[in-house]
């Protein structure tokens, strides 16, 4: 997925649900803070989804979602799922959200999960594609180890498993 591909994702979800804007909180979320993050972080042909102020229109995402004539005519799809849902996010992360705006001719925008939280959402998930998709952003320069643990501890997980993902990290890093 582009950057432009995610920003039509983005206007589409919004005119579907009739929301002005929506959160982007899945991989390709980082499209948001880093518009040209290199190829093997932009893989997938899906945007996570969910819209801000209108939850209650979530199913209609399933018009452009896997398999629609969206997805066979663009390339890409939207997941639509509840973000709460779908995701362990660190505290505070809708204050750390990036703003990203859909140049339509009405205000809307995604809001994108800042790279750090994204990570560490990623690294509560704890598989194997997500590990990976982390290990390319640090090893790319594209996040800060120290940010990436300071948002491992907030996570709502238990202090076991928060410790394991922050040596996950730790390991990593030594091992570059």
């Amino acid at each position: 997925m582009t950057r432009e591909q995610l920003e039509h994702a983005i206007r589409a979800a919004c005119d579907i649900t009739d929301d002005t804007e929506v959160y982007v909180f899945g991989s390709q979320a980082i499209l948001g803070q880093f518009p040209d993050v290199p190829d093997a972080l932009r893989m997938s042909a899906e945007a996570d989804i969910s819209p801000k102020n209108r939850l209650d229109r979530i199913e209609e995402l399933n018009a452009i979602g896997e398999d629609s004539l969206f997805h066979q005519e663009h390339g890409f799809y939207v997941h639509g799922v509840p973000i709460t849902d779908a995701a362990k996010l660190p505290r505070n992360w809708e204050n750390r959200t990036v703003r990203v705006p859909a140049r339509a001719a009405r205000e809307l925008a995604g809001l994108c999960l800042d790279g750090h939280d994204l990570a560490a959402s990623k690294l509560a998930a704890y598989r194997e594609k997500d590990r990976d998709f982390v290990r390319t952003l640090l090893l790319e320069g594209l996040l800060k180890p120290r940010t990436l643990i300071a948002r491992l501890r907030l996570l709502p997980v238990e202090p076991a498993e928060r410790e394991r993902l922050v040596r996950w990290v730790d390991v990593t890093m030594r091992a570059q």
